[in-house]
């Protein structure tokens, strides 16, 4: 017997993947608030190996504008600033012997229109792929009716399948809105 509910279940989970995806690269995209998960995607040089940001060093917000690191290691100022440097944030670390500060400036414009053009290619690749994942469902769908699954039920599960890829486009295009809500606050 053909299990169509387990199909959905599998549908279900891979846009919700999706969706996960979309949320987490949204979060790295900074939008003028400090928060520690600016630095997230930063890997640092320690004793040969890239280790990431955090293990290597306390990351706190003191304040919305700024983001302090403490490295438990002195010898590690140097390779922190590097990477913070060479990542794609646009940021220059400040060191003052004890603690990196990153000031967070607040953005122009022209950047704030660049960052939600970028937030709106991410959000289509996560439309994309939830599609993709509708597509994929319902062509096997179609090779079930082939394989003894009446007609009827395939359409009920299309149907289904089709409520569950507008919800999750829908949860997308909220999330979009947000951050780009969010960026677009000065």
């Amino acid at each position: 017997m053909i299990d169509v509910d387990k199909d959905y279940a599998a549908a279900k989970t891979k846009m919700s993947a999706a969706l996960d995806h979309l949320e987490e690269t949204l979060s790295h995209i900074r939008a003028g608030k400090a928060t520690p998960k600016l630095l997230d995607g930063i890997r640092v040089d320690s004793y040969g190996q890239m280790m990431p940001l955090s293990a290597v060093a306390a990351i706190a917000t003191p304040d919305a504008r700024s983001i302090t690191i403490r490295p438990w290691d002195k010898s590690m100022f140097g390779p922190i600033e590097k990477a913070i440097i060479d990542s794609s944030l646009g940021i220059m670390p400040e060191n003052n012997g004890e603690v990196i500060r990153i000031g967070i400036p607040p953005l122009t414009e022209e950047r704030r229109k660049q960052l939600s053009k970028q937030c709106k290619a991410e959000g289509e690749s996560a439309k994309i792929s939830v599609r993709n994942i509708r597509r994929d469902h319902f062509e096997a769908l179609k090779k079930d009716i082939k394989n003894g699954l009446s007609e009827d039920v395939e359409k009920d599960a299309e149907t289904k399948l089709q409520k569950l890829h507008d919800k999750y486009i829908k949860d997308i295009e909220d999330a979009l809105i947000r951050k780009d809500k969010e960026i677009m606050t000065v």
